[in-house]
């Protein structure tokens, strides 16, 4: 049983980054970033792997070293995931 659970939990760990390597990158403008939270508010078109619409919304930063890179008003393009629940930006570019 022990095998079965450390199994699934590897198994799961190694998809995690094939699975950010699909997603398909989003055109948006940065409203807002907020380095104390964590989070960043985009302007954003339609998000297909999350089967969302064009919309503004907050994100979770994936990596907190990807909001020093960006600014309000900066175009983007980027990866958006659900991760542990949260819908959560993992790729960003200018």
């Amino acid at each position: 049983m022990r095998m079965t659970i450390s199994s699934l939990a590897l198994a799961t760990l190694l998809a995690a980054p094939a699975l950010a390597q699909n997603a398909p990158l989003v055109t948006g403008t940065v409203k807002k970033v907020d380095t104390a939270q964590g989070k960043l508010t985009v302007d954003h078109g339609p998000i297909k792997n999350l089967d969302m619409d064009a919309m503004t919304m907050v994100f979770r930063a994936g990596d907190p070293e990807m909001l020093k890179t960006v600014k309000a008003g900066d175009k983007i393009k980027f990866t958006a995931e659900r991760v542990n629940g949260q819908i959560t930006v993992t790729k960003i570019q200018k």
